[in-house]
């Protein structure tokens, strides 16, 4: 077991279909896709069960604007679900870290930008106070940090459907390692939601 550098766990969070992509082919940014099995218990749970230990929301640009676009106007929403109202409050109270090379100021609050690698971002967050480090569908991100070997718990949820192409999250040429299944779910239209810890 080799020592964290603090006791902040980096978590990434990714939705991918059941032949292994995150994005459709035609347009990697449409994630209508993903919308019937989100609204499902056991995608709302697991959600919730990462949110709920973090203080820090890191993701990319693109994540970015369409999280922090859509989940604040959840909020006060009628007939909105409990745990997505949570998750939209979190996510405006939480710090949040935008990777940019673009965004020269945060559009919104408690946001910093910032235009250096993944892991070097990550080792400066392993060294602050705080809770889990949530990395929030951003493939790019969650890539990097993959590649780094700095991620330490890696949360899927697998959805039945084929989208017969696109991008994929596990590229060949990633470091060989160890992962341990610590939760497993299984729920509406086949929904699956798994935890995975790195061994160390």
């Amino acid at each position: 077991m080799t020592e964290q550098i603090a006791g902040r766990r980096v978590v990434t969070n990714m939705a991918l279909s059941l032949d292994g992509h995150y994005a459709a082919p035609d347009n990697p940014v449409d994630m209508g896709w993903v919308m019937p099995y989100a609204v499902t218990d056991v995608a709302r749970d697991h959600l919730t069960s990462l949110w709920e230990p973090a203080t820090t929301a890191l993701l990319g640009r693109v994540n970015a604007e369409g999280f922090l676009g859509f989940w604040p106007t959840v909020i006060g929403m009628e007939g909105v679900d409990p745990r997505d109202e949570g998750f939209a409050k979190w996510l405006v109270d939480a710090d949040k870290v935008v990777l940019s090379s673009t965004l020269d100021e945060a559009p919104w609050e408690r946001t910093t930008i910032v235009d250096k690698p993944a892991a070097e971002v990550v080792a400066d967050l392993r060294a602050t106070e705080g809770g889990d480090i949530l990395v929030l569908s951003s493939a790019s991100v969650v890539k990097a940090l993959l590649a780094a070997d700095e991620v330490d718990r890696l949360a899927l949820t697998i959805f039945p459907v084929f989208l017969g192409g696109g991008p994929r999250l596990f590229d060949d040429g990633l470091p060989a390692r160890q992962w341990t299944l610590v939760s497993q779910t299984a729920g509406e239209h086949g929904t699956l939601a798994l935890v995975y810890d790195r061994v160390r």
